[in-house]
């Protein structure tokens, strides 16, 4: 395949993800031990904004993984202003090359594979964070996101029996809900429209799953026993996170030097490197305790890490391979 390389569309991404979660889960979590253990480099993501007021944005994140004698980068537009024109907002492309030779030997779709690599760490860090006996899971947002989120986390907490969507619009819950509902039938779906506080104080999992840069998140609806996951950017009060008992990162020194929540409070000299509590990958090897008492309040941010994306990529491209799926084209 020397002057050949695989092109697979969100089509093929989606015959090989399919519903098989743990797949996700786990191709995830090896992807943090291979940032902890093995030998990658991960170099500060490029980001093009666009807009400043919509964050309209362009990232590119590359990566080089030596344990699978891969490179690659993923290309992946946020566009929160394409909800009103009825666009996807997120749109993502991934290219992995042969580290032996430099060879492209895969481009990929990966608009679902970025949502499913979120919504996975997300997932990780309810597995490792959250209370063993959590009910409840309650979202600011009710798009693609938070529905991957939902699932994901629900395959790890399997306890869960109820849900709290809100968001801007009603509707947009209620298809949601209408979806989900035919799968999970042992879960309770309450639409809370625009009530992002009722959505949050009943919950022992909260989730923002929004494209805004909006602070929606309340320091005061902060309850004792809580797992915040913050998925996107600037979404929450400070306060939020000055009530943390932990502070969990996927990788604080990516997180960092981006505009996040506690990457501003970095920035602002509000919190230091030791207010950290651990990287989610100190947590998964044993390096850090996790949860240690159910009153705990842990506030998880996932910046998003490129080695991720490669990692699961990768593994798109070896069960393409595998099962003849995709289209093989000359260089």
């Amino acid at each position: 395949m020397e002057n050949k390389f695989l092109f697979l569309s969100d089509n093929d991404v989606r015959s090989i993800i399919g519903d098989n979660l743990e797949f996700c889960i786990s191709t995830i979590e090896k992807s943090f031990m291979v940032m902890t253990y093995g030998k990658t480099l991960q170099p500060d993501k490029v980001s093009q904004i666009i807009d400043e007021k919509s964050q309209n944005r362009i990232n590119c994140l590359p990566s080089t993984i030596y344990d699978i004698e891969t490179s690659g980068t993923k290309r992946v537009s946020v566009f929160p202003t394409n909800k009103a024109i009825g666009l996807r907002n997120v749109e993502g492309f991934t290219i992995l090359s042969d580290t032996t030779n430099g060879k492209l030997k895969c481009l990929m779709n990966s608009t679902l594979a970025t949502s499913i690599r979120t919504a996975s760490v997300g997932a990780i860090a309810a597995k490792y964070l959250a209370k063993k006996d959590s009910t409840t899971i309650g979202f600011i947002g009710a798009g693609e996101e938070a529905k991957e989120h939902f699932k994901l986390v629900k395959a790890v907490r399997p306890s869960i029996n109820k849900c709290l969507f809100s968001s801007r619009t009603e509707k947009r819950i209620q298809n949601l809900i209408d979806e989900l509902a035919v799968e999970y039938r042992d879960v309770k779906f309450i639409n809370c429209a625009n009530d992002y506080e009722i959505a949050m104080v009943n919950s022992d999992i909260i989730v923002t799953a929004i494209s805004s840069q909006q602070k929606v998140l309340k320091g005061e609806w902060i309850r004792d026993g809580m797992l915040y996951i913050h998925v996107a950017g600037l979404e929450d009060e400070f306060s939020v996170a000055e009530k943390a008992d932990k502070i969990v990162c996927d990788q604080w020194e990516s997180v960092k030097h981006r505009t996040q929540t506690i990457s501003q409070m970095y920035n602002k000299g509000i919190i230091k490197d030791e207010d950290i509590y651990a990287d989610l990958g100190e947590i998964i090897s044993g390096e850090k305790k996790a949860r240690e008492d159910d009153r705990e309040f842990i506030y998880f941010n996932s910046v998003g890490l490129s080695v991720e994306d490669v990692y699961l990529a990768n593994e798109i491209y070896n069960i393409a391979v595998s099962n003849n799926i995709g289209t093989w084209i000359n260089k």
